[in-house]
């Protein structure tokens, strides 16, 4: 069985690479695996969600640099 789940979380962290660009994807995922894990073993389950949810954060912060470099171009 924890074979089979290392093997699952594998192919979802490579999954999730692929799809989202490994942009706060791969932290995500390993951080919603391992509290996946200790909170009732959904490791998997973690994983995926930590990954959506670390590549969401990732462009929320990507697009306030992008707004932040544009005031400061704009203000010069």
């Amino acid at each position: 069985m924890k074979r089979l789940i290392a093997v699952l979380v594998g192919s979802v962290l490579l999954v999730c690479a692929g799809a989202a660009g490994a942009e706060g994807c791969l932290k995500g995922a390993v951080v919603g695996g391992v509290a996946g894990h200790y909170a009732g073993h959904h490791a998997v389950i973690g994983a995926v969600g930590g990954c959506v949810v670390g590549h969401h954060l990732a462009q929320e912060k990507r697009k306030q640099a992008e707004q932040a470099q544009t005031q400061r171009t704009l203000a010069h």
